[in-house]
């Protein structure tokens, strides 16, 4: 069980971070589109959206490994 949480954990927060990741992406384009004078607080703003996603991502890595070696 540990072996299918550990799989079903993991692929449930890459697809999760994906879809986060993708969607700040977006619309921070469409935002610099519309004010491209902001560009660089929108850009800053969205580089640190993307490490705070990915730290969920990573914390799930950590967890999916726990349960992988005690499975």
């Amino acid at each position: 069980m540990g072996l299918l949480g550990a799989g079903i954990g993991m692929g449930m927060a890459a697809i999760g971070t994906g879809f986060a990741i993708g969607l700040l992406a977006g619309k921070a384009v469409e935002g610099i589109a519309r004010q491209p004078e902001a560009a660089g607080v929108i850009r800053t703003a969205m580089i640190l959206g993307i490490v705070f996603i990915e730290a969920i991502a990573l914390y799930t890595l950590v967890v999916s490994i726990l349960l992988w070696t005690k499975g």
